[in-house]
Parts: structure tokens; sequence; C-alpha cells
């Protein structure tokens, strides 16, 4: 196991809790927040490049993977700067935390292959906390 894969370890044992108390359920509600819920949220990302990828994750079948720096450009040097003094990790590190994250946790909450409609309840931190700990409980 190399270094990153290391330190995303450690940080998904620290942040993949269930419960609106997990950092990364925290993380992923604002980033959503921001974007105006997950529809916002996926919208950005396709925008930012990252469009095949994204709709590998809302669709049926395999997950394209991506890169920390795909993600970074996508959400920008900010929002993961901020990502990352929130976690406590640098730059690069946040950005391959989201990396692994975002794509099964949209996948996740995508389960018809169909983002939910404009207007639906937004995702509660203790949803995203329940699918991170389902997701990668194992950790």
């Amino acid at each position: 196991m190399g270094f990153l894969d290391s330190v995303l370890g450690a940080v998904m044992t620290n942040t993949a809790g269930t419960g609106a108390n997990s950092p990364m359920a925290q993380i992923l509600q604002q980033l959503m927040q921001q974007h105006g819920g997950l529809g916002g949220l996926v919208g950005q990302l396709s925008q930012g490049g990252l469009a095949q990828q994204v709709q590998s994750w809302v669709g049926p079948g395999q997950n394209i993977a991506v890169s920390a720096e795909q993600v970074i450009a996508a959400l920008g040097h900010g929002n993961v700067g901020n990502i990352a003094q929130q976690l406590g990790v640098d730059h690069q590190q946040a950005g391959g935390l989201l990396a692994q994250v975002l794509p099964e946790i949209i996948n996740h909450l995508t389960p018809n292959g169909q983002l939910p409609p404009a207007g639906a309840p937004p995702h509660t931190a203790d949803v995203l906390g329940s699918a991170l700990g389902a997701l990668f409980g194992n950790r």
C-alpha cells in the first residue's frame, strides 16, 4: 500500500463514521449545499471536465475513477483547500480522498440511475454519514 493509500485509509477511518458528527458527512453536505444539492454538485463536477466520469457514477455499471488533480480542478483549489483544512490534511490528500469518496457517494445516492428531482429534500449529514459507514465501514 502506498503512502497516499495509507493517509486515505487513516482519514477515512477517522471521518467515515456514521451520523451527523462525521466530518466527511458534514463536508459532503456542505459541498452539496454550496452547489444547490446533489444535482448542483454533479453539475459542477461535470462542467469541471468530469462529465463522462460523473455519468458513470449516476448511471448503472462500473464507476469511472478520477484523480485528485481532476477533482481539485473541477471543484476549485479554494474549495478543496477548505476541505483539507477541515480534515487536517494537505491539499493533494484532500483531493485524493474526494476522488475516492465522491464516486461511491454519488453512486449510492442515485440508486435508480437518476438524480433526485429538483426540490427534493437535501441529504442530511446523518444520511451521508450512514452512507459513508456502509460504503467504507471495512476500513
